[in-house]
């Protein structure tokens, strides 16, 4: 009887009319939510669909402190989102737990500009939510949540077209377009859409910064930062004791061949320090002190940036990112997740919440965690009023790369950094080139150090509409603006979320195009799809951000100086260093400056590989004035280890090079400068390193 009775339940699920819509988006991110306001604006019938339960994606589930990049390229609907946050932060109900002057204006567009341009783009997870859901009020969008898409057997396709898609529940949304807004690009993976996980080759878009980037240390998310090695053994220096957690035995492999890995995944969680919103630090089910064995050998060998990356958000709140070599990314746990089942991504989310909640824990409690850092960890909790139906931790991780569509354009570092003209411009991106690391494992010495990460600053860049489309043959009314199609380094830029909310509305205009044209997506006549995305206030185009000299003095090429030049056009910057060309002497087309820390930490590497081993001296070139800082931190890595010099920027000899010493280099790994603003009494500037044979 019971069976009988299961069956028709499962037969009457079937039998349900599927709704029809012009335009069906499956996932509720905010390149989902964006998309639907954009198609419902355009007069088309749209409905949201997917598994989230929470909108917004990571933009309402911990990142609020917003990666922008420049801000200028940001505009229309992903724009008036910024907007309706300012919005909200104007009402004295929004300050709950700090007045808005103790704030200040930090992410806040400039005061003189007119109400109605008026952005914000630092804010709290709720505030986030609470405007999609404003959105989807406003708009009268249908939402469907905690939609799950059935991937085996849940894609209907006839003639090359998606004609209806089935979730678990046996709901089913037929649409004359689709949108796959998903950050795991689900759909685009179950319609039979080719797609890519983990880093290609460098040969195989003859980029430079894809593949194994054994050897790259950038952004101080390495185990370099550390004042000493750190075995990799759980008896130091000896190998026959075993590897200690989370560390690799794999080969460190070579440079620049690709692989399966994907970059490291994290929640952004919010803390807070306000004593009456603040919950302590849960100790989470499973708790293992020795998954944490490296941070205390990290901790115990000086290093103290813990809390460099509580990010402060409004009403005395953070977001909180990865910093450091061992901090919140769970490197090399998440490789199966982009094309795991359901229940085995359940798995991988559930071990993520307890590495990190467990690590916050252990740096609250453990007796060998130095006292200073115990204090200050005890100082932050959990906020009571966020995520409050999910233990107070964030219900999105931040899934930073997933699946990939290789579609009818592929977006690679070449078009970023304008090697390579970009066709079709749908929208603009302008961050900096960054991946996390993928994979923590063992040098030669018997070392522990990280690999994947990396920084390559650029200039703001357009991305293709091919990139949001499949290749003709293969899908013919499928956009995916989240899983587009781009190479792992290029897709670094990208993955951020006003980026996403951008392709989100211009996927939209060109689905509603293609419906009244009856077009396939690869046909939508892309002059139509441009003026209908400048008219709604999309940015296309940028003029580069890249001064040129003014005539202030005279300007050297590298090649004038004798050795090895780095400009500081080819460091690897971390924050938002200023250019300039204010005073003359410089290096190239410019210096930057760090603006005296009024956008906080900052660094630059500059590396190079030296064609011959042996003694160099190392210069760093400067641009005195008498606001420059007297004691800025550089740090000289070379083939005996690392060595921390204070140069005094303020004034220097006449040729401005200022010497840092002579040391030995191999010709095997890269030699590396690193200058950073940490404690400086005045502006830190940068404008080139050199390295003369000795």
């Amino acid at each position: 009887m019971l069976l009988r009775l299961s069956l028709l339940c499962l037969l009457s699920l079937r039998l349900v009319a599927a709704e029809t819509y012009d335009v069906v988006i499956y996932g509720g991110t905010s390149a989902g939510v964006i998309a639907a306001v954009q198609a419902k604006k355009l007069g088309k019938s749209v409905v949201i669909v997917g598994p989230d339960v929470h909108l917004g994606g990571l933009s309402s589930g911990g990142l609020g402190y917003t990666d922008t990049g420049n801000k200028a390229v940001i505009g229309g609907l992903a724009r008036n989102f910024y907007h309706r946050v300012w919005v909200e932060y104007q009402k004295d109900t929004t300050w709950a737990w700090q007045r808005p002057e103790a704030f200040g204006n930090k992410g806040q567009g400039t005061v003189a500009m007119d109400k109605d341009e008026r952005t914000m783009w630092i804010f709290e997870p709720s505030v986030a939510e609470k405007v999609f859901e404003d959105y989807v009020k406003e708009f009268g969008l249908t939402v469907h949540r905690d939609e799950w898409l059935d991937r085996a057997k849940g894609v209907r396709k006839e003639n090359g077209r998606i004609t209806e898609i089935t979730m678990l529940s046996g709901k089913s949304f037929k649409g004359k377009m689709f949108i796959d807004a998903t950050y795991e690009g689900d759909l685009l993976a179950a319609a039979g859409v080719s797609y890519h996980v983990g880093r290609e080759a460098n040969a195989t878009y003859g980029e430079e910064w894809n593949g194994n980037q054994v050897g790259i240390l950038h952004h101080g998310h390495h185990f370099g930062a550390v004042k000493k090695p750190i075995s990799a053994y759980k008896i130091p220096g000896d190998r026959s004791s075993g590897l200690l957690p989370r560390i690799s035995a794999d080969a460190p492999g070579v440079r620049g061949e690709g692989d399966k890995r994907v970059q490291a995944y994290c929640y952004r969680w919010c803390a807070t320090d306000h004593p009456d919103n603040r919950i302590p630090f849960p100790k989470p089910p499973g708790y293992d002190a020795s998954q944490y064995e490296l941070l205390g050998r990290v901790l115990e060998a000086g290093w103290r940036q813990t809390f460099h990356k509580f990010d402060l958000l409004p009403n005395r709140k953070t977001d909180t990112n990865n910093h450091g070599p061992f901090s919140f990314d769970n490197i090399g746990m998440n490789y199966d997740y982009p094309e795991a089942s359901y229940e085995r991504r359940k798995e991988i989310l559930a071990e993520h919440r307890t590495y990190q909640q467990g690590l916050l824990w252990f740096l609250a409690n453990d007796p060998r965690v130095p006292a200073d850092v115990r204090t200050e960890a005890n100082r932050w909790g959990l906020p009571k009023d966020e995520f409050k139906d999910n233990g107070h931790w964030p219900h999105q991780i931040y899934v930073r790369e997933a699946r990939r569509m290789v579609g009818a354009f592929v977006m690679t570092e070449n078009e970023l950094t304008k090697k390579q003209p970009t066709p079709d411009s749908v929208g603009m991106g302008s961050y900096t080139i960054d991946s996390h690391n993928v994979r923590r494992y063992v040098t030669p010495e018997g070392n522990v150090q990280n690999e994947g990460d990396i920084g390559v600053p650029i200039s703001p860049y357009s991305i293709a509409y091919g990139s949001l489309v499949p290749k003709r043959g293969e899908i013919a009314n499928l956009f995916a603006p989240v899983a587009c199609s781009a190479s792992h380094i290029a897709y670094g830029s990208i993955r951020m979320e006003p980026v996403f909310m951008i392709l989100g509305q211009s996927a939209a205009t060109a689905a509603a195009l293609a419906i009244e044209g009856n077009l396939a997506v690869q046909d939508v006549p892309y002059a139509a799809l441009r003026a209908r995305l400048l008219a709604d206030g999309q940015v296309l185009e940028h003029e580069s951000s890249k001064l040129k000299p003014k005539g202030h003095g005279s300007a050297k090429p590298a090649a004038t100086l004798p050795g090895v030049t780095v400009d500081d056009d080819e460091a690897t910057l971390s924050g938002e260093w200023k250019q300039s060309t204010a005073n003359g002497g410089f290096v190239g087309a410019g210096y930057r400056h760090d603006d005296k820390g009024a956008k906080g930490a900052m660094s630059a590497t500059f590396a190079t590989k030296l064609p011959k081993a042996g003694k160099h001296e190392v210069f760093l070139t400067i641009v005195p004035n008498a606001n420059r800082a007297t004691n800025a931190k550089v740090s000289i890595l070379h083939a005996s280890g690392q060595t921390e010099r204070m140069v005094n920027l303020s004034k220097g000899p006449e040729n401005r090079l200022v010497s840092l010493g002579i040391y030995d280099f191999s010709d095997r790994t890269e030699a590396r400068v690193i200058v950073n603003n940490e404690g400086a009494d005045g502006y830190v500037l940068i404008d080139a390193v050199n390295w003369q044979a000795r």
